[in-house]
C-alpha cells in the first residue's frame, strides 16, 4: 500500500510539471513534449488497471500553474450527534462536503455542500484543520489534496436526501455507520466529538 501511495504522488508531480509546462511554454515543441508527458503518465496509471477515461480531459481542463485541490468539509453536531450523509459513489458515510466551487469563499463552500446534501442550513464559525491529504490514512487517490473541516452551528432546515446523497442523519459516537475514509477518517470523526465539550483553540495543520 505504501509503495502504491507513493507511486501515485510521484506521477502526480510529474503531471503538475506538465500541467504548468503546457501553461507556460511558448515553444510549440515543448507543448508536444508536455502533451506526450501527459500521455505516457495516462499509460503508466493505465497499466496499474486504474480508469484513465477522463483523466487527460480532466487534466487539460485545470490550466495554470498546477495546484492542489480543495476540499471542503462540515462538521455539524446537534444534541451530541454528528451530521452524516450516505456517499452514492461508495455506499459509505461521511460528513458533508465536496470540492470547493469558484465564486464562494471557504466558509460559504462548507455552507452550501451542507445544505445540498442534508436540506440542513449552517454557519461555519471556526476552522478547525487544514489537512494534506497524503499525511492521514485515506485511500490513494492520483490527485494532490488540501482538506478543510468547518465547525457549524446549525441555523435551521431540516433533513433531506439528495441525488448525491441518498441518506442523511445524526448519529452518536458509538453508532456511527460505515465511514467512508476516502473523505474522512473514523479517528477525524472522534476527535470532533472530543470537541463537543471545548473547541481547540488553534486550527490543527500538516
Amino acid at each position: 500500500m505504501k509503495g502504491s501511495a507513493e507511486w501515485i504522488e510521484t506521477l502526480n508531480k510529474i503531471t503538475g510539471l506538465a500541467q504548468s509546462g503546457l501553461y507556460y511554454t511558448k515553444d510549440v515543441y515543448d507543448k508536444e513534449r508536455y502533451e506526450q508527458l501527459l500521455e505516457h503518465v495516462r499509460t503508466l496509471i493505465d497499466l496499474k488497471e486504474i480508469d484513465t477515461k477522463d483523466f487527460i480531459p480532466n487534466v487539460l481542463q485545470d490550466v495554470g500553474y498546477a495546484t492542489p485541490k480543495v476540499d471542503m468539509r462540515a462538521v455539524v453536531f446537534k444534541e451530541k450527534k454528528i451530521l452524516l450523509a450516505k456517499e452514492t459513489q461508495d455506499g459509505l458515510w461521511s460528513i458533508p462536503g465536496g470540492w470547493a466551487d469558484v465564486g464562494f469563499s471557504a466558509a460559504e463552500n462548507a455552507e452550501k455542500e451542507v445544505l445540498e446534501e442534508t436540506g440542513i442550513e449552517v454557519r461555519a464559525t471556526k476552522l478547525l484543520a487544514l489537512t494534506d491529504r497524503r499525511k492521514h490514512p485515506h485511500p490513494s487517490m492520483f490527485l494532490h489534496v488540501y482538506k478543510a473541516f468547518f465547525w457549524c452551528e446549525i441555523l435551521g432546515g431540516e433533513l433531506t436526501p439528495s441525488i448525491e446523497t441518498p441518506e442523511v442523519g445524526f448519529f452518536g459516537r458509538d453508532e456511527l455507520p460505515p465511514i467512508s475514509t476516502a473523505r474522512v477518517t473514523e479517528d477525524q470523526i472522534q476527535k470532533f466529538f472530543g470537541y463537543l465539550e471545548e473547541l481547540p483553540e488553534k486550527t490543527h495543520f500538516d
